[in-house]
């Protein structure tokens, strides 16, 4: 049990990297300092900074910088750690080592507590420390904390965002403008909201990290970034935007972690069965009326449906210094006012173990686009291949091109394998000459 320090005394803040989230945490410890004070019931020091290169010139005295984060971390005047360096190792080493020592850590990194909440955790339950990383999902929106206190005697059903800023400005771009994929991500990569390398983003990595920690948090049930289906949106078109457009929908990179029944053949939660958890990660329709449509640039938003809360919106920014910063520096006041009064932050939730549902026993609608020869029985021959699955079309919209004509259609919610397998068994008929687009609709109730 954490026992609460003497008024007065001052506790000792250790930040571990200085890019731009933690330059600017450094900069609201100096800035803001007695307004922290006095929020916190005792002031906050920082020790030092763990850096690459102690020499380049950062505006701090040489002797606040290091490169042996270890030593820092292990200083007996440092009392709170925050490490916003990334990547597994050594940010997993420290955090263990700062936590074992009974030292409160606050943490960014969603790539380690996407695999390894649990090891972190039980570090901290076990030495009387507090774990908080309210930054490691959309930068400033206070999504953690909601999942874990506010709507912990609630029930959550599903959790739906868009929760990568480089892919959401991409697709954002592509509608506003008409252009495709690979002007616009280099148009991102020259305005820097996407890297040299852009992979992480566009690929699912960074979403797939962040959807895991929500979902773990969501259903009281440890998930990792390996449970997630994941993927990317190279392969989206202007074309695949504009058909969009055209049935009242966009096209956003989503997050997508809800409940779901259990698998074909096995018992109903009702008849003592066990309902699954379903993450995935990929880009999909959503109408125009749904309140994710309007997230826009390199926004995030996060939707929750809840049980008797009924559905919540959280919105902002999802990146950048001064945002994440915003969600750090939060953190790290409510584990300095543990450690001046005593209290403890809520610890690890994974009570439920809920088994992780095969992607393909998910149900979902699509939204195919093909090319089909301008003859009689075309259009039949593709129904067929519904009809024989038992999948319900909700809609077929057709256009003439010369002798071709472009089918659009949209199913009702049906098993993700049998939804795959028509989209194979389509290119295989001769009346089809391509399918150009497969893309998920969500947001719907049917």
């Amino acid at each position: 049990m954490a026992v609460a320090r003497k008024r007065g005394d001052a506790l000792g803040v250790a930040v571990l990297g200085m890019g731009n989230v933690g330059a600017e945490v450094v900069r609201t410890l100096h800035e803001h300092a007695e307004e922290l004070n006095r929020r916190i019931g005792m002031a906050l020091e920082l020790r030092g900074v763990a850096v690459r290169d102690p020499h380049r010139n950062r505006g701090l005295p040489e002797r606040l910088l290091t490169t042996d984060a270890e030593a820092l971390v292990a200083r007996s005047d440092v009392d709170l750690v925050v490490e916003v360096i990334g990547g597994i190792d050594p940010a997993r080493r420290l955090i263990r080592s700062a936590l074992e020592a009974g030292k409160s850590v606050v943490t960014a990194n969603k790539a380690l507590l996407a695999d390894y909440t649990g090891e972190l955790a039980a570090a901290a339950e076990n030495h009387g420390a507090d774990l908080y990383f309210e930054a490691a999902v959309a930068g400033a929106i206070p999504i953690v904390r909601p999942l874990i206190q506010s709507l912990s005697g609630d029930r959550v059903n599903r959790v739906v965002g868009i929760v990568n800023g480089t892919t959401n400005f991409i697709l954002s771009a592509m509608a506003d403008t008409g252009a495709g994929y690979a002007e616009m991500l280099a148009d991102a990569q020259r305005l820097g909201y996407a890297e040299a390398d852009p992979s992480a983003d566009v690929d699912g990595l960074d979403a797939a990290a962040k959807a895991a920690i929500l979902a773990s948090l969501a259903f009281h049930t440890r998930v990792t970034a390996g449970d997630v289906h994941r993927e990317g949106m190279s392969r989206i078109t202007a074309a695949d935007l504009r058909t969009a457009a055209e049935l009242g929908c966009t096209v956003k990179m989503l997050a997508v972690c809800e409940r779901v029944d259990a698998g074909p053949g096995e018992p109903t939660p009702e008849a003592g069965g066990k309902e699954r958890v379903a993450v995935r990660v990929h880009p999909a329709l959503i109408p125009r009326a749904h309140p994710l449509a309007g997230v826009d640039a390199a926004f995030n938003a996060v939707v929750v449906e809840a049980e008797n809360a009924g559905r919540l919106m959280f919105y902002g920014q999802g990146a950048g210094g001064a945002p994440t910063a915003s969600a750090v520096m939060g953190d790290l006041v409510m584990a300095a006012r543990n450690k001046v009064f005593g209290g403890r932050a809520p610890g690890e939730s994974s009570y439920a173990e809920l088994p992780i549902a095969p992607f393909d026993d998910v149900l979902t609608r699509h939204h195919l686009t093909l090319n089909v020869t301008d003859r009689a029985g075309a259009l039949a021959a593709v129904a067929s291949e519904f009809a024989r699955r038992g999948v319900s079309i909700a809609t077929v919209r057709q256009r003439l091109t010369g002798t071709l004509a472009q089918l659009t259609v949209v199913t009702h919610r049906a098993r993700e394998s049998v939804l795959a397998e028509i989209a194979a068994a389509l290119c295989e008929l001769d009346s089809v000459t391509s399918v150009t687009s497969v893309l998920r609709l969500e947001g719907t109730e049917e």
